[in-house]
């Protein structure tokens, strides 16, 4: 057959060599529970010379959305400005979540600089970063509100999940039935 190895089972598992790992998908509320519980991600975008780069920035995640600030005068804004195609990956690691649960996104991205953008997403950001202090959100939006600050918006199009734990229960019980024979 086309595309097979000589010697290879057609009944192959996963467990055996982890080349395809996509069936450990994250579940829809895991991934919604991971995005609300998490408040950091690294955010990728593709420079002039069409190079990935990334950075780990603080997000919002509302109504499907991710939602991110930076300075006017960082590159990822000239960057996403050219080329809206970016990237985000968000892990369950420094989270309250248990380990080894990921998700990447890809996402079209919309650089906002209006009020009323910044007067909804400033506090946002500052209750999900300092959420037992209203006297330190409240200092945090005064020194986010900044001449060259922009919104960026990032649409999601295209996911890419990840639950490990779904992949250590299935190893477990793919052994226990080999040991088992």
């Amino acid at each position: 057959m086309a595309g097979q190895s000589s010697g290879q089972s057609s009944e192959v598992h996963p467990e055996e060599n982890y080349e395809d790992v996509t069936m450990y998908d994250l579940d829809a509320d895991v991934e919604e529970q991971l995005l609300l519980a998490h408040n950091e991600c690294t955010f990728i975008w593709a420079n002039k010379e069409g190079w990935p780069v990334g950075v780990i920035m603080s997000y919002v995640w509302s109504d499907g959305k991710f939602w991110l600030t930076a300075s006017s005068q960082r590159a990822r804004i000239s960057a996403v400005r050219r080329d809206p195609r970016v990237c985000i990956v968000v892990t369950s690691t420094g989270s309250p979540m248990p380990r080894n649960k990921a998700i990447t996104w890809k996402g079209n991205c919309t650089v906002h600089d209006d009020r009323e953008t910044k007067d909804w997403y400033y506090p946002a950001l500052a209750a999900a970063l300092r959420p037992d202090s209203e006297a330190a959100q409240a200092a945090f939006v005064e020194f986010l509100d900044s001449p060259r600050r922009v919104i960026l918006e990032v649409e999601p199009t295209q996911r890419i999940g990840y639950d490990g734990a779904k992949m250590s229960k299935a190893t477990a019980e793919w052994m226990a039935a080999r040991a088992s024979r």
